[in-house]
């Protein structure tokens, strides 16, 4: 099992490798590198810096989101634990199938300091849906709004695919008869749909408090709002006009298209972005530069997160028997 194990993470790392590569290599023939050259050198260095400064803050945004979760579900971990995991789930964000990747190292981390697995898993995976609501809010709401601009609905139609996905994975998530149906696949594993079906309960928690949902949701609105000023300031930083409230349309579709497998979202980001930003005539020179510059400062915050995971973290989970982290798997 071990061999074929490994086997399928060497092919599942070239897939990413290779579909970045091969995104960034067509990007790059296809566009006007001389002007993308040029717009880098040229960049206005307050802009940037305001940029890297909001795109800090949303990850504060972020880590108080999670910690809505870990307070409401009362799991007993120390603040530094999860601000520790949080950032080293930053990082490894950056290597793992998609941008959800770090979310199982973080939930690995955190269960070493409580046995109630189900109740980290749950943190984890109410925060991650909240982040895919706001990105459905946000869109919505930005292209109700800024319809008089874009009049495209082939957008319109793929927020709603996204809002449609996300409503059924709540659904099922919370109703107990549909969840213990799609549990029925693992009869042969009882641990295993044990273990689903304590997160079903975990989760079903939230529907008679639902205080941090609303939080976390409201969080999430923040951070997409941010995470679009953060572009806008990118673009005035390569001295592109750009109406605002194209970032508010255009950002959250990123983030969905970010989450498919690659190497951090590089690849498939820069095309999205390419593709999207040419629907109001804006080179795909300027699109890849402004997610470039914007991959650069995950890059920045998911090295804090590796500096953090080396000096802290590192060397126990190299003493940490295999067998000892085996108890985190029943979770999932």
């Amino acid at each position: 099992m071990e061999p074929n194990h490994r086997g399928r993470n060497f092919l599942s790392l070239l897939f990413r490798v290779g579909l970045s590569g091969a995104l960034l290599i067509y990007l790059f023939r296809k566009m006007d590198t001389a002007s993308l050259k040029e717009a880098l050198q040229n960049a206005n260095f307050v802009y940037l810096a305001a940029g890297a400064v909001v795109f800090f803050v949303i990850h504060g945004i972020l880590l108080v989101r999670w910690l809505l979760f870990v307070h409401a579900l009362k799991l007993d971990v120390p603040l530094g634990s999860l601000v520790r995991y949080f950032f080293v789930g930053l990082f490894f964000n950056l290597f793992l199938p998609s941008s959800t990747g770090g979310d199982l190292i973080k939930a690995l981390g955190v269960c070493q300091y409580t046995p109630h697995k189900a109740k980290v898993v749950a943190s984890v995976v109410l925060d991650r849906l909240s982040g895919f609501v706001a990105i459905v809010l946000v869109a919505f709401v930005s292209f109700v709004v800024g319809y008089r601009w874009i009049r495209d609905v082939s957008l319109l139609f793929s927020i709603a695919i996204l809002g449609v996905l996300v409503a059924v994975i709540l659904t099922v998530l919370f109703n107990e008869r549909l969840f213990s149906f799609g549990c029925r696949v693992f009869s042969r594993f009882p641990k295993v749909k044990n273990s689903l079906m304590n997160l079903h309960y975990t989760i079903a928690f939230f529907k008679d408090s639902p205080s941090a949902i609303r939080g976390a949701i409201f969080a999430s609105c923040i951070s997409q709002i941010l995470l679009a000023l953060t572009f806008f300031l990118i673009a005035k930083a390569l001295h592109q006009n750009i109406p605002m409230v194209y970032f508010f349309i255009f950002v959250p579709m990123i983030c969905v298209v970010a989450s498919l497998p690659s190497i951090g979202g590089l690849g498939v980001r820069d095309a999205g972005a390419a593709h999207l930003f040419a629907k109001v005539g804006v080179a795909s020179s300027i699109a890849v530069g402004i997610t470039l510059i914007n991959f650069a400062f995950m890059v920045a915050v998911g090295l804090l997160g590796g500096l953090v995971y080396v000096a802290h973290l590192s060397p126990r989970w190299v003493q940490h028997h295999p067998s000892d982290t085996a108890m985190g798997k029943e979770t999932y």
